[in-house]
């Protein structure tokens, strides 16, 4: 990789705000959106109204919205919804196999119920030691504005991690290192779905007692479900997993935190995509979450209760009752 041209694939706010850190590197950053009037936009204003609000863009991001065009480039970053990588990616697969695809989306993409790297190997034919992954902490509107910022990049390829560590770290986005690829991935979907639990305890106006429990034994199901999945338990006490769940479950940039909060309101799901314009990951995620624990026999009670709250329109009060009296069992078990 040369410090000349690289592109991101999806303008929302987090490709956006990367593309804007990538931009204190590279000489030109190509941002390609789906929708041509946000990349008009972009290149006529140099902001992106929609997705990052009051921000001004550096004039060396450039936007284009032919998809065919990203197959000019042999490092490809990733930040399009899981849920729509597939029908993105399919036409132009066979276009990408010896790519580079450094993803910055989270998820586990429904009726499949895989993981983004299994997307990828299975749409593209990528190789796993062509893949990375770029989670941790790191809200958009923040990174935007250079507040400091730690995440990790982690692949099985751990030179191409080191790779991706150098050339995308700058004085506000500090980027770490590590091989386990599927701890990272479940860190960074399942802490969605336990965000909109917290959102929904906060719509309930709970305390600082619950979120805390809430934080906690979140985790321990978010771990439980990993390393049935053949991840390293302690990747979940990093950035990809605390630090992520954290920031997600207590930030008011979170949409996922949002979307739990008017659950907590009485509000439905369906009242919600409504009266949204961009539907929270994290609403995909416990669908595809819930599946899998119950696929692979995977004991996670949050998970289940945010599921039915989402869903079945069970009332929020009643999921936290529902977990409070649930059988006494240790704290610490696998």
């Amino acid at each position: 990789m040369n410090y000349n041209e690289i592109i991101v694939v999806g303008a929302g706010g987090w490709g956006t705000a990367l593309a804007m850190q990538l931009a204190s590197k590279y000489a030109n950053v190509i941002l390609w959106s789906f929708e041509e009037l946000i990349a008009e936009e972009i290149n006529t204003k140099h902001t992106n109204s929609i997705f990052l609000p009051n921000i001004t863009l550096p004039k060396n991001i450039k936007a284009i919205s032919n998809i065919n065009d990203i197959i000019a480039y042999d490092y490809i970053v990733n930040t399009v919804p899981t849920q729509f990588i597939r029908n993105l990616y399919e036409p132009i697969g066979c276009y990408l196999k010896d790519k580079v695809i450094i993803n910055g989306a989270k998820g586990i993409e429904q009726k499949t119920l895989l993981r983004i790297s299994e997307i990828f190997e299975e749409v593209i034919d990528l190789r796993p030691e062509n893949y990375v992954i770029l989670t941790g902490p790191s809200h958009a509107e923040e990174v935007s504005l250079n507040i400091p910022t730690t995440i990790v990049a982690a692949s099985k390829n751990l030179e191409l991690a080191k790779y991706i560590q150098n050339s995308f770290s700058t004085k506000s986005l500090r980027i770490y290192t590590a091989k386990d690829v599927i701890g990272c991935e479940i860190g960074g979907a399942l802490k969605n779905v336990i965000a909109i639990t917290a959102g929904i305890l906060d719509g309930l106006n709970l305390g600082d007692n619950t979120k805390a429990a809430l934080i906690t034994r979140g985790l321990a199901e978010i771990a439980r479900l990993g390393v049935a999945l053949g991840a390293d338990y302690l990747t979940f006490s990093g950035l990809s997993g605390l630090g992520d769940l954290i920031v997600t479950c207590s930030s008011k940039h979170s949409r996922n935190r949002n979307v739990g909060e008017l659950i907590g309101n009485g509000w439905t799901l369906e009242d919600i995509i409504k009266k949204h314009k961009t539907i929270a990951e994290g609403i995909y995620t416990t669908f595809s979450a819930y599946e899998l624990a119950k696929k692979m026999n995977i004991e996670m009670p949050i998970t289940i209760q945010t599921y039915k709250a989402l869903f079945e329109n069970i009332s929020a009060s009643l999921i936290v009752e529902n977990l409070m009296s649930r059988k006494y069992n240790e704290e610490i078990w696998m």
